[in-house]
């Protein structure tokens, strides 16, 4: 692992608190006029962040026209904003006003899994306010376990943890989240694991996503296949027309047992979303960045 600075450290710890005091104490329509600034110069200050969501949208959609692809790249950092805007504000959401911030459409699946009695596997993605889904559903209904890895900047990393176990979750860090996971399982409970990251030839297998190999990890398909755990999409999409969150469960994903298509079959129920609702998912990761030896990079 890269050295890195103590000064570095704590300066980017402060900056990182300065932004979220500035989007936790304004009014709320003044918040999200800073989080789409910030959000711009962010855009402005890593420009290759957007070259990646460029080139992402070129293999995913090659249909779209630039003008289409330029507008879902402004709804990505857009929707970043919102992300910023709320998780700024978690110390003030309670379960006397969440409900003004996010509501449940297919809560009978979940409440259908919990009846079976195996646990619940939540397959979510970066794909709306990924940050926001699990605070709200531990406000909403019950304290679920949301798997991690740790920041580089040790003091983020401990405020971002602080913030997530506001409403009553428990984190599971990747290092040790085999356990935790079968342990929280056995127990009936749920536990919230991201799919859409890109993953080494090490722990992951090519699959197709939108048309192109994608190396995708096997940890949630393992895990389902061997508790037995309903496997359940989940993502806090954004509603413009009720101006709130929406935390939509889909119907469960059926586990065979077969690591490869079950994978498979989570990635492409991914995607289909992804297709609704694309200027809200993180085109700006290099999605499609492992590939195998013989073919030629994707990326610069």
């Amino acid at each position: 692992m890269r050295h890195r600075s103590w000064l570095r450290d704590v300066f980017e710890y402060w900056i990182a608190l300065a932004i979220l005091i500035s989007l936790a104490y304004t009014p709320l329509s003044v918040s999200n006029s800073l989080a789409r600034f910030y959000t711009r110069l962010l855009d402005l200050a890593m420009p290759r962040l957007r070259r990646v969501a460029f080139r992402n949208l070129q293999m995913a959609l090659p249909d779209l026209k630039p003008l289409e692809r330029s507008e879902i790249v402004d709804g990505v950092f857009g929707s970043i904003a919102r992300l910023l805007v709320t998780f700024a504000r978690f110390p003030k959401i309670n379960r006397g006003n969440v409900k003004r911030w996010i509501c449940y459409e297919g809560y009978e699946h979940f409440e259908q899994a919990q009846r079976r009695g195996k646990g619940v596997l939540f397959a979510t993605a970066h794909l709306g306010n990924w940050e926001f889904s699990a605070f709200a559903h531990a406000l909403l209904s019950a304290p679920m376990h949301v798997v991690v890895r740790p920041l580089d900047n040790p003091h983020l990393d401990a405020l971002v943890a602080r913030r997530r176990t506001l409403s009553g979750n428990r984190l599971i860090e990747k290092k040790d989240f085999a356990r935790g996971i079968l342990q929280a399982l056995k127990a009936n409970e749920a536990v919230g694991i991201l799919i859409d990251q890109n993953a080494s030839m090490d722990n992951g297998v090519f699959v197709d996503f939108f048309g192109i190999p994608a190396c995708a990890s096997t940890g949630l398909a393992r895990l389902a296949a061997h508790s037995d755990a309903t496997v359940i999409p989940g993502f806090a999409l954004w509603s413009r027309s009720e101006r709130r969150f929406v935390l939509r469960f889909y119907p469960p994903v059926e586990i065979t047992g077969d690591i490869h298509r079950d994978t498979a079959r989570l990635q492409a129920v991914l995607e289909t979303v992804i297709l609704q609702y694309p200027d809200q998912w993180l085109w700006i990761h290099r999605r499609w960045k492992t590939q195998s030896p013989d073919a030629p990079p994707l990326y610069d």
